[in-house]
């Protein structure tokens, strides 16, 4: 379960509960990144550590935290490094919910928030993780999808005649946290197998019971298939079977 008290003092800490909304985004690092980089490790001391050519966003006793919001590809050089020597735990923000907020960059002025429809799961982090897969069996990486409720702004600064469409992501603030989902070992990859599976099933049924797209849900059958969660029995018509194993 994740610490909401420690999470809203984190938060506090860094945009102040009555924060200038128009300030947002002037930090150096984005606001959910480093809103949780102080909710995992609130001494500063412990924060932006060197090692060896590199910079973890945490380090204490032996054990590092890396906060990645996107472009695990990023990542690849800090694992190769870290790993051998430390346990590393990569945290992985997921909006759960989220409002967006357009800025209109003459003036300044807000848009009222609105909700978006798409709502966050786990299996979004796949992708990601896809991007670092040959690191995912390491006995010393740990993974922890953080999901969040947060208001996104962005700039009207497409090129659509709205000025939304190709428009660029000003910062995020996180209002919430809702969930902690762990994976420590290859056994907790099951977790994301949908229960009422039974039997050989396609990428398409996974989708299905697992109310995702269909090239979501082959990414994340990539990885259940590579950690040893499912295995693969056959072909039906041009799609593979998969059966779950027991590990």
């Amino acid at each position: 379960m994740p610490n909401r008290e420690a999470f809203e003092n984190a938060k506090n800490k860094v945009i102040g509960v009555d924060r200038q909304r128009l300030g947002i985004g002037t930090l150096a690092e984005k606001s959910v990144h480093v809103i949780l980089k102080n909710y995992y490790e609130p001494d500063e001391d412990h924060q932006e550590i060197p090692i060896g050519n590199y910079v973890a966003d945490i380090y204490r006793e032996g054990e590092i935290i890396e906060i990645q919001t996107r472009q695990f590809n990023k990542l690849r050089d800090k694992l190769t490094m870290f790993l051998p020597l430390y346990q590393v735990t990569v945290v992985y923000p997921i909006p759960r919910e989220k409002w967006l907020i357009w800025i209109d960059q003459e003036s300044g002025a807000l848009s009222k928030k609105r909700k978006s429809p798409v709502k966050g799961t786990p299996y979004i982090a796949f992708p990601e993780l896809y991007k670092i897969k040959t690191f995912l069996k390491n006995p010393n990486l740990r993974l922890k999808l953080v999901l969040i409720d947060m208001e996104e702004y962005r700039l009207l600064n497409g090129w659509s005649g709205d000025k939304k469409k190709g428009s660029s992501r000003f910062d995020r603030i996180p209002t919430q946290i809702v969930a902690e989902v762990e994976i420590n070992c290859p056994e907790d990859y099951m977790q994301f197998v949908p229960c009422e599976l039974e039997g050989p099933f396609t990428s398409k049924e996974f989708a299905k019971a697992a109310h995702i797209q269909v090239s979501l849900a082959q990414t994340v059958l990539n990885i259940l298939y590579y950690m040893g969660t499912v295995t693969k029995v056959g072909k039906k018509g041009n799609q593979y079977l998969y059966e779950i194993l027991d590990i």
